[in-house]
C-alpha cells in the first residue's frame, strides 16, 4: 500500500517522532495563565491531528499502521530509558540525578501513557472513518472534531484513572481529566482550517480519497 503513495511515510515518521518528542517533554509542567498543563499537551494534539489525516485520506489501515509503530518507539523510548538510568554512571560524570528525571519514567505511568494511547488512537480513526461513510464524504470538520471528541476523552480518562487510582480522590481526578481534555479539545478544533488544508491538498497530490467500506477495523488485522 505504502509504496503507491509519495507522502504517508513522510507523514508516518513526523506522527513518531512528534509522538516521541511528546513523552520526553511531557514531564514538564508549564503555567499558561490560569492552566497547569504538561508540556506534552502543547504538542502530543498534534498526533491526532496526524491520525486524522492518514485516515480521511489514506484509510483506516494507513491510520493503524502508524499507531502501531508509535506504540513500539514509545515502548522503546521507555525500556531504553530505563536501561540507561539503571546502568551505573562514570565517575565523572555527575548528571545522573537530571538524566534519570528526565529518562527515568515509573512504570504505572508508563502503562498508562501506553494503554492511553493505544486505547485513543484507535478511536479517533475508528470514528473518523465511520463518520466519513455516514457524511458520504462530506462536512470533514465534523469528522475531525467528532473524532476528537471521543479519541481525547478515551485517552485522558485512561491515562489519568491508571496514572492516579487510589493515589488521587475522584472528584480530583475528575477536574484533571476535564481540564485536560477541554485543552486537548479546544486545540484540535482551533487546527481544523490547517487539517483541512492539509486533507485538501494531500487528497489531490496522491489522487486518493479512502472511504472505510467493508475494512476490517480490528486493531490488530494485517
Amino acid at each position: 500500500m505504502t509504496s503507491r503513495f509519495r507522502y504517508l511515510d513522510t507523514l508516518t515518521i513526523v506522527f513518531v517522532v512528534v509522538l516521541v518528542v511528546s513523552n520526553l517533554i511531557g514531564p514538564k509542567i508549564c503555567q499558561i495563565g490560569p492552566l497547569l498543563v504538561s508540556g506534552a499537551q502543547l504538542l502530543f494534539p498534534v498526533t491526532y491531528i496526524c491520525g486524522d489525516v492518514f485516515t480521511e485520506v489514506y484509510g483506516y489501515a494507513a491510520s493503524r499502521r502508524a499507531i502501531w509503530m508509535g506504540f513500539f518507539a514509545m515502548g522503546l523510548l521507555a525500556v531504553m530509558g530505563e536501561i540507561a538510568v539503571a546502568l551505573p554512571p562514570a565517575p565523572g560524570w555527575h548528571d545522573q540525578a537530571a538524566f534519570a528525571t528526565v529518562f527515568g519514567l515509573v512504570p504505572r505511568f508508563a502503562v498508562a501513557s501506553l494503554v492511553a494511547y493505544w486505547a485513543g488512537e484507535f478511536t479517533n480513526s475508528y470514528t473518523l472513518a465511520k463518520l466519513k461513510i455516514l457524511t458520504g464524504g462530506r462536512f470533514l470538520w465534523t469528522r475531525t472534531i467528532g473524532s476528537t471528541i471521543s479519541g481525547q476523552l478515551v485517552d485522558t480518562a485512561v491515562v489519568i484513572l491508571i496514572a492516579f487510582w487510589g493515589v488521587e480522590s475522584g472528584p480530583k481526578m475528575l477536574l484533571m481529566i476535564a481540564s485536560s481534555y477541554g485543552f486537548k479539545v479546544a486545540y484540535e478544533t482551533l487546527a481544523t482550517p490547517l487539517t483541512y488544508l492539509v486533507v485538501n491538498k494531500l487528497k489531490r497530490a496522491e489522487g486518493v480519497d479512502a472511504f472505510d467500506r467493508g475494512t476490517d477495523f480490528s486493531p490488530f488485522a494485517l
